[in-house]
């Protein structure tokens, strides 16, 4: 599901679990110098009113993963937070978004059953990325551009998920941290589906928190 910043409230218990999971994924795991508090993990970026792409499973309403858009024309986390791994510059666009805080949750990775809990998590990657490409199609964006550890670039190669590594990589925290420009199209998306059997579109009444973003 899409879920626009302003409208946070009226999902509480969802981003509680997402701020959460943040804290579990990018403080434990990553060891990146993030702020917990309560054991939530929330930044200024989330006062910029970003769209969030929330992966819900529907019978249990467990948050599986999510991950945040922000335009490249206001605050952004690869400009204001990861400068060093773009000396030159960063990049800044209208047809350029942001992606980040992408996340799974952890607890779907462990569990009495290895083998099925690797295919959700699998599962919940593919349909946040497909969700990713088609959030930007709506809009008119035509690239995305994002920071990811070693891990994740082993994902998107094996999802099939090509990336124009920009910028200089460098050890953030516990990892290996690039930042990547990922082209928006009709392409892709096929592409994606393929690796995850996802060919319905899955954001086809997200309208009016596209717009907004895209206005911002």
């Amino acid at each position: 599901m899409a879920i626009e910043g302003v409208d946070r409230h009226a999902y509480q218990d969802l981003f509680d679990q997402m701020f959460r999971m943040r804290a579990a994924v990018f403080s434990d795991r990553l060891g990146w110098d993030v702020t917990v508090i309560d054991g939530k993990e929330i930044d200024r970026f989330d006062g910029e009113d970003p769209l969030y792409l929330l992966c819900v499973d529907e019978l249990t309403q467990e948050l599986k993963g999510s991950v945040r858009l922000l335009p490249t024309t206001g605050p952004y986390m690869l400009r204001d937070v990861f400068a060093v791994l773009v000396p030159d510059g960063s990049v800044e666009s209208p047809l350029i978004w942001e992606s980040s805080r992408f996340a799974l949750n952890p607890l779907l990775s462990v569990g009495p059953n290895r083998k099925d809990a690797n295919r959700v998590v699998n599962t919940t990657t593919i349909e946040l990325l497909c969700g990713l490409v088609e959030a930007a199609q709506l809009a008119g964006v035509e690239h995305i551009v994002s920071v990811f550890d070693a891990r994740m670039a082993r994902i998107f190669r094996a999802a099939d998920c090509p990336y124009e590594l920009i910028g200089v990589p460098a050890r953030i925290g516990k990892t290996m941290t690039y930042a990547g420009l990922f082209e928006i199209s009709d392409s892709m998306r096929r592409r994606l589906g393929a690796a995850g059997g996802l060919h319905a579109p899955l954001l086809a009444s997200a309208g009016a928190g596209l717009a907004a973003v895209r206005s911002a």
